[in-house]
């Protein structure tokens, strides 16, 4: 089973900027995937980046890209996700998980997930 404990969220206004972290612990020799997931209030959990551990290979849904990246620190163990240019509306819960099952998006099926970390944006 895949720990995973975030952090680094906080409150910034409009334009600045965050690096959240996910340090993983456990068996991780079958993760397939790895991603930062955000919630916010009335609405349904959505990928915010994608990482595919084979290859490296990233993805962004069009509301982030050119903004946030993702990457990972394989010798700690540790994803990361730096935000810059924030946006009111990037205000969320934001989730890493880790997915073992084979899924061409990486939709967090079945993934591990942390306790949350919470990014909010004021105007």
């Amino acid at each position: 089973q895949v720990h995973l404990m975030e952090s680094g969220g906080g409150s910034v206004q409009t334009g600045g900027s965050l690096r959240l972290s996910c340090d993983a612990s456990g068996d991780t020799s079958s993760t397939f995937c790895m991603g930062w997931f955000r919630q916010a209030p009335g609405k349904e959990r959505e990928r915010a980046a994608s990482l595919f551990t084979n290859d490296g290979s990233t993805w962004y849904p069009r509301s982030v890209r050119g903004r946030f990246t993702i990457s990972k620190d394989n010798a700690k163990n540790t994803l990361y996700l730096q935000m810059n240019d924030l946006k009111p509306e990037d205000t969320a819960m934001y989730y890493c998980a880790a997915q073992e099952a084979w899924d061409t998006h990486c939709s967090g099926k079945d993934a591990a997930w942390g306790q949350g970390t919470q990014v909010t944006v004021s105007s």
